[in-house]
């Protein structure tokens, strides 16, 4: 549980500050900011589609094959994937947020920021995820402590002193960006370069091709919604700022189950118990940002209340689910449980575009729900868990013995 926390606590960080900063520059600044948040919410999981393969994948290839060349190989093809990525997105600023439906004008300027921090962030994660699977988590919490104070201090001291949204932003993102590479710096050494695209996406295909997905879904999924009017995005805003560090800090979970499961030390029991802890305060946290700030907006209490009930069903099957997953990914079939994953996106973004400004939420419950049922199915299928939590692969019967052996797990990697 305390490894889970620390973990846990990186994603809290990068997360929330972001929130933080939008709330405060819409006071400061223009109200019109909030808004930044939502607009440029698709273009997060870019974080999770870029850091999939050259973070989570080298990771668990380099941690499995004890090759530190193929981690720090991931670590420079991220800095360059992230810059294209994102470099394309900023090219195509207006386009963008037109087709999200709102005002280029207004929104240019700190779209541009907000693309621009996601960009760092993805760098920075990068970094993060090595030091997790080194077990240096300490470390990696300092990072995010000061990578958050930075962005807050630089960001909001400098919007109070001057007012001035182009020089706000240029100071930001100057020490940001210094930080990231100072962090990348301090922690790459020489290495032969390794490249094993297939093979890092196979280990945590399920993120990468989902977050794929996601990004289309709510692409078109909140830009659907937002046709409904400014109530509806009023309320999507608000539920989205409330709960989106809580969906962040539970991937904290796939990242423990892929570690632990990678260094040979995984408890099928002991992490589910830990995964519903962790979600328990992060249903009283989110709880508690609904009665703080609910008063702050203009919003329909029934509709909101809806939203944000739907989205908390979601939460609490979640954590299985998503152990569950990450489990028949690396030690049953990486295809077969991928494209399940697939199909329940597909079915996603399928919901997402129903003409109901409560398609994007519908569309998730349904999908992790599917994914629920399907991946415990699977697990118990074809896997035994025992009173200790090991899992151990279900024995076949044939017709020379009844009892074959249990076989343990995990499966060893492919050559």
């Amino acid at each position: 549980m305390h490894r889970l926390l620390k973990i846990g606590f990186d994603q809290a960080l990068l997360s929330i500050a972001p929130i933080l900063l939008w709330f405060c520059l819409s006071v400061i600044i223009s109200p019109d900011l909030i808004n930044v948040f939502t607009l440029t919410y698709p273009v997060q999981f870019f974080y999770y589609i870029i850091r999939s393969p050259f973070a989570t994948g080298a990771n668990i290839d380099g941690t499995r094959r004890k090759n530190k060349n193929i981690i720090m190989s991931g670590i420079v093809l991220c800095c360059i994937a992230s810059l294209i990525i994102h470099g394309i997105v900023l090219f195509n600023l207006d386009f963008y947020i037109e087709f999200m439906s709102m005002d280029p004008s207004t929104y240019r300027l700190f779209a541009t920021y907000a693309i621009f921090v996601c960009m760092l962030q993805t760098i920075f994660a990068t970094i993060l995820d090595k030091l997790h699977y080194e077990d240096r988590n300490t470390l990696s919490n300092h990072y995010s402590i000061i990578f958050a104070i930075l962005q807050l201090t630089s960001t909001l001291g400098t919007a109070i002193l001057t007012k001035d949204s182009a020089l706000t932003i240029t100071v930001s993102l100057s020490i940001l960006t210094i930080f990231t590479l100072y962090t990348v710096i301090h922690n790459l050494e020489a290495f032969k370069f390794h490249f094993h695209l297939f093979r890092w996406i196979k280990y945590d295909a399920t993120v990468f091709f989902g977050s794929i997905f996601s990004f289309f879904i709510y692409l078109f999924g909140f830009s659907n919604a937002f046709s409904f009017g400014t109530e509806y995005t009023a309320t999507i805003t608000f539920v989205t700022l409330i709960t989106d560090t809580q969906w962040d800090v539970l991937s904290a979970i796939e990242t423990m189950a892929q570690i632990d499961i990678s260094k040979r030390r995984f408890n099928y029991k002991q992490s589910l118990k830990n995964a519903y802890k962790l979600l328990a305060f992060l249903f009283a946290s989110s709880v508690i940002m609904f009665i703080l700030l609910f008063g702050f907006y203009d919003l329909n209490l029934p509709i909101t209340l809806t939203f944000f009930t739907l989205e908390y069903l979601d939460f609490l099957i979640s954590p299985k689910e998503c152990i569950n997953t990450v489990f028949l990914l690396l030690n049953w079939s990486s295809s077969k449980t991928t494209t399940n994953k697939i199909f329940s996106r597909g079915l996603r973004f399928a919901i997402s575009l129903l003409p109901t400004p409560f398609c994007t939420v519908i569309a998730s419950i349904t999908a992790t729900a599917y994914q629920y049922i399907t991946t415990s199915f699977l697990l118990h299928r074809f896997f035994i868990i025992d009173r200790s939590g090991k899992v151990r692969t279900r024995p076949r019967r044939t017709k020379l013995t009844a009892n074959p052996n249990y076989h343990d797990l995990p499966i060893d990697i492919e050559p």
